[in-house]
């Protein structure tokens, strides 16, 4: 097993709405995208086995270099776990040239409910090596934060 990336947050509402937020595809398009990046999603299946694919646009790409393109990063992404309100795993392949980004991510998004909600964990395993540990836990953190806000806004 390679690298392991992993945030959590406690979201103020319960796991069921939380992993609603995670299996529907306008939802995904909202919060997924971490700050600085907009997302679109091209394929939807969401069943095990089924998945997505998901284009995110850098908003200013000057920073950051996309995986895919200057101002891109393309991911397939597997459903190869749903268990309804307690977790989601997803196996995601990044679209890229560079070989520093090969391989498969598998995402892990534990649901755990608590007095205050639902602690959300996710865990990165296998990231690629191309993928900056600081700026990834960032990003895993910043999307997290999104989802908050948009379920707990549904409230």
């Amino acid at each position: 097993m390679g690298r392991i990336d992993r945030a959590s947050r406690v979201i103020a509402a319960p796991p069921a709405a939380v992993y609603g937020a995670l299996l529907d595809r306008e939802s995904l398009e909202e919060w997924l995208p971490p700050d600085g990046m907009r997302g679109r999603i091209e394929r939807w299946d969401p069943r095990p086995g089924g998945g997505f694919r998901m284009v995110l646009t850098y908003l200013d790409s000057a920073g950051s270099p996309g995986k895919t393109s200057d101002a891109t990063d393309v991911v397939d992404v597997g459903f190869a776990a749903l268990v309804p309100g307690e977790r989601v795993v997803q196996r995601a392949v990044f679209e890229a040239d560079d070989p520093a980004y090969a391989g498969t991510m598998t995402m892990t998004w534990h649901l755990a409910a608590t007095d205050a909600g639902t602690e959300v964990t996710v865990t990165a395993t296998d990231v690629p090596p191309g993928i900056d540990q600081a700026v990834h836990e960032a990003g895993i953190a910043s999307s997290l934060a999104n989802l908050a806000s948009y379920v707990e806004a549904g409230d």
